[in-house]
């Protein structure tokens, strides 16, 4: 069987460990490898690349991976691996990405690309003169929610869509009475933190692929926990945003409301929620469900502060495609 190799550099962290090696690309080898579209596979071949040597050889046992290393270079100037992937801290990933297209290596990263606008123009334009593929983590528009929820749009069964409101986050422990259950990096400016640059991406091309392109943008971003403490039990400034309110305005006239914080405690029925309004119908979609409440299902609401309202409000949602496996 053919393979072909591929530079995993930041799997150290906890995102490369558990979404993009152990979810994605040991999942794929236990499948045989990618099924090619004349019915063949492919096996991928990864190569574990980090900092850390006593990670990367620990990964690599738990694993049953053969490759891995601490020089980069080295991998880069390996023609068995073509493609390169990149986990690392936001900070950290321009150079590598700017030094594999130099190599000629296709390239797939987490997101941001790069903390700034210009460095990710230079990277775009390198990628363009170099003749290779390039693409960044757009892992939500495959969440089984959001595609019930597009499938829902694409029917036209809303009507007109008016507006949308959502909500994402959780309660990211300080560090005190249980450690955080995100790398302390994540709230430090300085080092490529922030949950704009960590969510905003997200948010971008989940509007766009399924409600419309975004024309304008407004946000208070704010740190709501100014202290925390990091893997070592030391305490140290949050310098980076931990919460942003924001509207979108998109150039078909829906707006967007669209909360993100790791400073608040989920009374929700999921991490996400995003919910759709038209004139005929609206959606609630999650992560993994989605719900449609009709016009003719919709219950009559009427404020009345003196009295306790009887309706139960959500048994007039209705699940969107139970059976279908996603």
């Amino acid at each position: 069987m053919e393979k072909i190799g591929i530079i995993m550099n930041g799997v150290t962290g906890r995102m490369g460990t558990n979404q993009h090696l152990e979810r994605s690309i040991v999942s794929l080898r236990g499948d045989g490898g990618v099924r090619l579209r004349d019915g063949s596979r492919m096996q991928v071949d990864p190569v574990l690349v980090g900092r850390n040597e006593e990670k990367l050889r620990g990964l690599a046992k738990k694993y049953s991976i053969e490759r891995w290393s601490t020089r980069l270079e080295e991998c880069l100037a390996d023609r068995a691996n073509q493609i390169y992937f990149d986990a690392q801290a936001t900070n950290l990933r321009c150079e590598s990405v700017a030094k594999a297209i130099a190599a000629g290596k296709h390239v797939y990263c987490e997101k941001p690309l790069t903390p700034t606008v210009a460095e990710s123009l230079e990277l775009t334009a390198a990628a363009k003169k170099a003749g290779v593929k390039c693409g960044i983590v757009q892992d939500k528009l495959f969440l089984p929610g959001l595609l019930k929820l597009k499938q829902v749009i694409e029917s036209g069964a809303l009507g007109r869509i008016l507006a949308v409101t959502g909500d994402f986050g959780y309660w990211v422990f300080e560090g005190y009475e249980q450690p955080a259950q995100r790398p302390s990096w994540n709230y430090r400016k300085e080092d490529g933190g922030g949950i704009i640059l960590d969510m905003f991406p997200h948010w971008q091309y989940v509007l766009e692929n399924l409600l419309g392109k975004v024309k304008s943008v407004s946000c208070l971003a704010t740190t709501h926990i100014p202290e925390r403490v990091d893997e070592t039990g030391k305490k140290y400034k949050a310098t980076a945003d931990d919460a942003v309110y924001a509207t979108f305005e998109l150039e078909n006239g829906v707006l967007v409301q669209l909360n993100s914080s790791w400073c608040t405690r989920v009374n929700r029925d999921d991490l996400l929620i995003l919910q759709v309004d038209g004139t005929n119908a609206s959606a609630s979609a999650g992560l993994r469900e989605c719900k449609v409440q009709d016009r003719f299902h919709t219950p009559r609401a009427v404020w009345n502060p003196d009295a306790a309202d009887s309706k139960d409000y959500r048994a007039a949602w209705r699940p969107v495609n139970a059976e279908t496996n996603y």
